[in-house]
């Protein structure tokens, strides 16, 4: 008796895929390790450029923070390790202030500028025309450098020709020396630092709103849902991913502040608007203390590191609740 056979239906091909073996398979993977060599030979400058300007920083600063550090006419010495560094830096009351200010100026203005970047966002979203127009003219503050944006707002705040003085004094509220004042200082900062950077926030929410399924709106809109009721209940769960990561972008740049209120306040009036970048500077290089200020700088990073790890902990916990 013969075996039946099956043969493929006509007009259809039947293809084998196998791995190659033997000496094909040894070419393979010499020819795989020579791609990786001449890859790791053409980023090895790079590589080199980043470790010598970003990470022997980072990890001598973080040996000088842990270091007695001497300060001679020949340079700095590293003797020993010692914790001293930091037990000066935590019962610092500056050093308090500077970590309290450094929050609250964060919380504040991200909170502002998400709220007003989310907004700005979802009147861009909705036009038909001259979009382009409106986001062109929205980056034109954000492009600015900090240090001409701390200018231009410096020349505003002036209690000799500047605008807002002009404007207080049309209000009646008399001739307040803002950036000489404790809370008028502060609130000046922020509203430069929001100025500046609500249109980075805004052009990253448009980005999420346009990715946006239209169903879910059409839907919506078949069961009679109003605009604020489609917000909350569509748009603001679709677009938690997205505010997460304009939220997310902003706390390191806003925990980071040091040249907005270094070119428009100094850090004053007083200590008021010293955030912990400026005190780790004033330490170092007007101070001399190489060895607290270092352990400022290493603690800032630190608690930055910290609060973005627990922040998208949490994001990844609320999402994958959702999910």
């Amino acid at each position: 008796m013969s075996t039946p056979s099956v043969a493929p239906a006509s007009g259809t091909q039947v293809t084998a895929t196998t791995k190659p073996t033997g000496p094909r398979r040894r070419q393979d993977e010499v020819f795989r390790r020579q791609q990786a060599r001449l890859g790791w030979s053409f980023s090895a400058p790079a590589l080199i450029v980043i470790a010598a300007v970003t990470i022997f920083p980072i990890i001598y600063a973080v040996l000088m923070s842990v270091s007695n550090v001497n300060v001679t006419g020949a340079g700095v010495s590293l003797n020993g390790f010692t914790g001293h560094n930091y037990s000066v830096m935590v019962h610092a009351p500056i050093w308090r202030y500077a970590l309290f200010f450094t929050v609250f100026y964060t919380v504040i203005t991200v909170a502002i500028e998400v709220a007003l970047g989310t907004c700005i966002a979802l009147v861009l979203e909705r036009l038909s025309a001259g979009r382009g127009w409106m986001m062109a003219l929205l980056l034109i503050p954000w492009s600015l450098i900090t240090v001409i944006n701390a200018q231009l707002w410096g020349y505003i705040y002036n209690p000799t020709y500047g605008i807002a003085d002009v404007i207080f004094q049309h209000l009646g509220l008399g001739t307040p020396v803002i950036l000489g004042t404790r809370v008028p200082a502060i609130i000046a900062l922020m509203v430069a630092d929001v100025w500046k950077t609500t249109p980075f926030v805004a052009i990253i929410v448009l980005a999420g709103l346009v990715m946006l399924p239209q169903d879910m709106y059409e839907a919506a809109e078949v069961d009679g849902a109003s605009g604020w009721t489609t917000f909350w209940r569509v748009t603001f769960p679709l677009l938690r991913p997205t505010i997460a990561l304009a939220v997310l972008f902003r706390v390191l740049q806003a925990f980071g502040l040091f040249d907005l209120p270094f070119v428009l306040t100094g850090g004053g009036p007083g200590t008021s608007t010293t955030s912990l970048a400026i005190l780790a500077y004033n330490t170092m290089f007007r101070d001399l203390n190489f060895g607290p200020g270092a352990a400022v700088a290493v603690s800032t990073a630190l608690l930055v590191v910290i609060g973005c790890l627990a922040f998208l902990k949490v994001f990844r916990a609320q999402v994958g609740s959702e999910g």
